[in-house]
Protein backbone atom coordinates (compact mmCIF):
# COMPACT_ATOMS: atom_id res chain seq x y z
CA UNK A 1 0.00 0.00 0.00
CA UNK A 2 0.93 3.69 -0.64
CA UNK A 3 1.79 6.23 1.43
CA UNK A 4 -1.14 8.34 -0.32
CA UNK A 5 -3.05 5.40 -0.26
CA UNK A 6 -2.61 4.81 3.27
CA UNK A 7 -3.56 8.87 4.17
CA UNK A 8 -6.49 8.35 2.27
CA UNK A 9 -7.67 5.83 3.99
CA UNK A 10 -7.16 6.89 7.84
CA UNK A 11 -8.95 10.35 6.57
CA UNK A 12 -12.01 8.26 5.38
CA UNK A 13 -11.72 6.24 8.48
CA UNK A 14 -11.41 9.20 10.49
CA UNK A 15 -13.97 11.45 8.54
CA UNK A 16 -16.67 8.20 8.92
CA UNK A 17 -16.19 8.52 12.43
CA UNK A 18 -17.20 12.38 12.65
CA UNK A 19 -20.18 11.69 10.56
CA UNK A 20 -21.15 9.06 13.24
CA UNK A 21 -20.79 11.43 16.01
CA UNK A 22 -22.28 13.99 14.42
CA UNK A 23 -25.46 11.83 12.95
CA UNK A 24 -26.37 10.81 16.61
CA UNK A 25 -25.91 13.94 18.25
CA UNK A 26 -28.70 15.37 15.94
CA UNK A 27 -30.61 12.65 16.84
CA UNK A 28 -30.39 13.33 19.94
CA UNK A 29 -30.73 16.76 19.84
CA UNK A 30 -26.70 17.76 21.00
CA UNK A 31 -24.07 19.81 20.13
CA UNK A 32 -21.22 17.44 19.08
CA UNK A 33 -19.01 19.77 20.29
CA UNK A 34 -20.00 18.89 23.88
CA UNK A 35 -18.33 15.09 23.37
CA UNK A 36 -14.91 13.97 23.48
CA UNK A 37 -13.55 12.15 20.72
CA UNK A 38 -10.71 10.08 23.13
CA UNK A 39 -7.94 8.43 20.93
CA UNK A 40 -7.59 4.94 22.20
CA UNK A 41 -3.86 4.68 21.41
CA UNK A 42 -3.07 1.53 22.25
CA UNK A 43 0.23 0.08 20.24
CA UNK A 44 0.19 2.94 18.00
CA UNK A 45 3.37 4.83 17.23
CA UNK A 46 3.75 8.24 18.02
CA UNK A 47 4.00 9.22 14.32
CA UNK A 48 0.35 7.92 14.21
CA UNK A 49 -1.28 9.47 17.02
CA UNK A 50 0.05 12.67 15.66
CA UNK A 51 -0.80 12.31 12.74
CA UNK A 52 -4.64 11.96 13.58
CA UNK A 53 -3.68 14.52 16.21
CA UNK A 54 -3.51 17.11 13.38
CA UNK A 55 -5.97 15.96 11.33
CA UNK A 56 -8.58 16.14 14.16
CA UNK A 57 -7.37 19.97 14.82
CA UNK A 58 -8.01 21.06 11.47
CA UNK A 59 -11.30 19.87 11.99
CA UNK A 60 -11.36 21.75 15.43
CA UNK A 61 -12.37 18.73 17.76
CA UNK A 62 -12.50 18.31 21.32
CA UNK A 63 -9.93 15.45 21.35
CA UNK A 64 -7.90 14.01 24.63
CA UNK A 65 -6.04 10.95 23.86
CA UNK A 66 -6.17 7.58 26.14
CA UNK A 67 -3.90 4.53 27.35
CA UNK A 68 -4.56 1.64 28.56
CA UNK A 69 -1.27 0.34 29.40
CA UNK A 70 0.80 1.77 31.80
CA UNK A 71 3.86 0.13 30.12
CA UNK A 72 2.95 2.35 27.00
CA UNK A 73 2.68 5.37 29.08
CA UNK A 74 6.75 6.26 27.94
CA UNK A 75 6.16 7.13 24.15
CA UNK A 76 3.99 10.58 24.85
CA UNK A 77 7.23 11.46 25.92
CA UNK A 78 8.19 11.63 22.18
CA UNK A 79 8.89 14.95 20.55
CA UNK A 80 6.04 14.19 18.49
CA UNK A 81 4.00 14.45 21.32
CA UNK A 82 5.61 16.25 24.25
CA UNK A 83 3.88 19.64 24.36
CA UNK A 84 1.14 18.90 22.26
CA UNK A 85 -1.70 20.12 24.48
CA UNK A 86 -3.77 17.23 24.10
CA UNK A 87 -4.93 16.38 27.35
CA UNK A 88 -4.20 12.82 28.37
CA UNK A 89 -6.35 10.05 30.11
CA UNK A 90 -6.00 6.73 31.31
CA UNK A 91 -8.61 3.88 30.37
CA UNK A 92 -7.18 0.79 31.45
CA UNK A 93 -7.45 -1.68 34.21
CA UNK A 94 -5.11 -0.24 36.96
CA UNK A 95 -2.13 -2.19 39.05
CA UNK A 96 -1.61 -0.35 42.31
CA UNK A 97 2.04 -0.44 41.56
CA UNK A 98 1.80 1.33 38.64
CA UNK A 99 -0.30 4.25 39.92
CA UNK A 100 2.89 6.73 40.20
CA UNK A 101 3.28 6.84 36.34
CA UNK A 102 -0.61 6.53 35.68
CA UNK A 103 -0.70 9.76 38.11
CA UNK A 104 1.98 11.45 36.37
CA UNK A 105 1.06 11.06 33.19
CA UNK A 106 -2.73 11.25 33.11
CA UNK A 107 -5.00 13.99 33.81
CA UNK A 108 -8.20 11.79 33.73
CA UNK A 109 -8.31 8.51 35.05
CA UNK A 110 -11.08 6.61 33.84
CA UNK A 111 -10.94 3.59 36.10
CA UNK A 112 -11.16 3.76 39.39
CA UNK A 113 -12.57 0.54 40.50
CA UNK A 114 -12.07 -0.96 43.80
CA UNK A 115 -10.98 0.96 46.68
CA UNK A 116 -7.40 -0.01 46.86
CA UNK A 117 -6.75 1.38 43.40
CA UNK A 118 -8.20 4.48 45.08
CA UNK A 119 -6.24 4.31 48.12
CA UNK A 120 -2.80 4.17 45.58
CA UNK A 121 -3.91 6.93 43.41
CA UNK A 122 -4.21 9.46 46.46
CA UNK A 123 -1.28 8.40 48.09
CA UNK A 124 1.02 9.04 44.71
CA UNK A 125 -0.93 12.27 43.86
CA UNK A 126 -0.26 13.73 46.70
CA UNK A 127 3.33 12.54 46.42
CA UNK A 128 3.80 14.58 43.74
CA UNK A 129 1.83 17.24 44.57
CA UNK A 130 -1.17 16.96 41.92
CA UNK A 131 -4.98 16.69 41.65
CA UNK A 132 -6.19 14.67 39.32
CA UNK A 133 -9.76 14.14 37.91
CA UNK A 134 -11.22 10.34 38.44
CA UNK A 135 -14.13 8.80 37.14
CA UNK A 136 -16.13 5.86 38.52
CA UNK A 137 -16.19 2.73 36.62
CA UNK A 138 -19.42 0.79 36.69
CA UNK A 139 -20.04 -2.29 35.44
CA UNK A 140 -23.61 -1.81 34.32
CA UNK A 141 -23.62 -5.23 32.10
CA UNK A 142 -22.62 -7.33 35.02
CA UNK A 143 -20.45 -8.85 33.04
CA UNK A 144 -18.05 -10.95 35.00
CA UNK A 145 -14.87 -10.03 32.85
CA UNK A 146 -15.46 -6.17 33.24
CA UNK A 147 -14.06 -4.77 36.49
CA UNK A 148 -15.89 -1.75 37.80
CA UNK A 149 -19.03 -1.42 41.14
CA UNK A 150 -22.42 -2.71 40.73
CA UNK A 151 -25.18 -0.02 38.85
CA UNK A 152 -26.92 0.89 42.46
CA UNK A 153 -26.25 4.28 44.28
CA UNK A 154 -26.06 2.00 46.95
CA UNK A 155 -22.88 0.71 45.48
CA UNK A 156 -20.98 3.64 44.32
CA UNK A 157 -21.76 5.91 47.25
CA UNK A 158 -19.45 5.06 49.26
CA UNK A 159 -16.76 5.20 47.16
CA UNK A 160 -17.87 8.97 45.48
CA UNK A 161 -17.96 9.99 49.18
CA UNK A 162 -13.96 8.39 49.73
CA UNK A 163 -13.10 10.28 46.80
CA UNK A 164 -15.01 13.42 47.27
CA UNK A 165 -13.46 13.61 50.78
CA UNK A 166 -9.50 13.32 48.78
CA UNK A 167 -7.65 16.24 48.29
CA UNK A 168 -5.66 15.19 45.52
CA UNK A 169 -8.62 13.08 43.55
CA UNK A 170 -11.83 14.84 42.12
CA UNK A 171 -14.49 12.67 41.23
CA UNK A 172 -16.30 14.03 37.69
CA UNK A 173 -18.33 11.09 36.24
CA UNK A 174 -18.64 7.58 35.27
CA UNK A 175 -17.42 5.24 33.19
CA UNK A 176 -18.43 1.79 31.88
CA UNK A 177 -17.96 -0.52 28.80
CA UNK A 178 -21.28 -1.22 27.23
CA UNK A 179 -22.16 -4.74 27.26
CA UNK A 180 -20.55 -7.22 25.04
CA UNK A 181 -23.47 -8.96 22.57
CA UNK A 182 -24.85 -7.95 19.12
CA UNK A 183 -28.26 -6.99 20.57
CA UNK A 184 -28.40 -3.25 20.39
CA UNK A 185 -30.98 -3.32 22.91
CA UNK A 186 -28.70 -4.86 25.92
CA UNK A 187 -25.86 -2.76 24.90
CA UNK A 188 -27.96 0.59 24.73
CA UNK A 189 -29.87 -0.49 28.26
CA UNK A 190 -26.26 -0.91 29.10
CA UNK A 191 -25.01 2.89 28.49
CA UNK A 192 -28.86 4.30 29.47
CA UNK A 193 -28.21 2.46 32.85
CA UNK A 194 -25.21 4.61 33.67
CA UNK A 195 -26.43 7.87 32.70
CA UNK A 196 -29.83 6.98 35.15
CA UNK A 197 -27.20 6.15 37.76
CA UNK A 198 -25.05 9.03 37.39
CA UNK A 199 -28.50 11.37 37.52
CA UNK A 200 -29.34 9.29 40.63
CA UNK A 201 -25.63 10.08 42.10
CA UNK A 202 -25.81 13.52 41.46
CA UNK A 203 -28.93 13.97 43.20
CA UNK A 204 -28.92 11.65 46.08
CA UNK A 205 -25.90 12.66 47.23
CA UNK A 206 -25.65 16.30 46.58
CA UNK A 207 -22.60 16.15 43.96
CA UNK A 208 -23.39 18.17 40.70
CA UNK A 209 -19.59 17.93 39.92
CA UNK A 210 -20.39 14.16 38.51
CA UNK A 211 -20.81 15.62 34.91
CA UNK A 212 -18.52 13.28 32.93
CA UNK A 213 -20.02 9.70 31.11
CA UNK A 214 -17.32 7.50 29.20
CA UNK A 215 -19.24 5.18 27.06
CA UNK A 216 -18.84 4.19 24.19
CA UNK A 217 -16.27 2.75 21.84
CA UNK A 218 -15.97 1.86 18.07
CA UNK A 219 -18.86 -0.30 17.43
CA UNK A 220 -21.48 1.22 19.93
CA UNK A 221 -20.73 5.11 19.92
CA UNK A 222 -24.02 5.85 17.99
CA UNK A 223 -25.86 4.16 21.32
CA UNK A 224 -23.28 6.26 23.68
CA UNK A 225 -23.74 9.58 21.99
CA UNK A 226 -27.53 9.26 22.08
CA UNK A 227 -27.84 8.15 25.57
CA UNK A 228 -25.67 11.14 26.76
CA UNK A 229 -22.16 9.95 26.58
CA UNK A 230 -19.43 13.22 26.99
CA UNK A 231 -16.42 10.90 25.94
CA UNK A 232 -16.11 8.10 23.38
CA UNK A 233 -12.92 5.99 23.38
CA UNK A 234 -11.93 5.44 19.81
CA UNK A 235 -8.97 3.28 18.19
CA UNK A 236 -9.76 1.00 15.62
CA UNK A 237 -12.07 2.57 13.69
CA UNK A 238 -10.27 5.30 12.97
CA UNK A 239 -6.46 3.58 13.32
CA UNK A 240 -7.25 0.88 11.16
CA UNK A 241 -6.75 -2.87 12.92
CA UNK A 242 -3.48 -3.32 14.86
CA UNK A 243 -1.12 -5.39 13.49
Amino acid sequence: MTTSSASDQLIARLDNVLSRIDAAAERAGRDSSEITLLLATKTRTPQEIAVVVDLLRQRNRTIAVGENRAQEIAKHADPLLAGNEVPRHFIGRLQTNKARDVVAFAELIHSVDRGDIADALERRAANAGLVRDVLIQVNTSGEESKGGYAPTPEAVGPILERLRASENLRPVGLMTIGANTSDADEVRASLRGLRALRDQARERFGAPELTQLSMGMSGDLEIAVEEGATIVRVGSAIFGARA
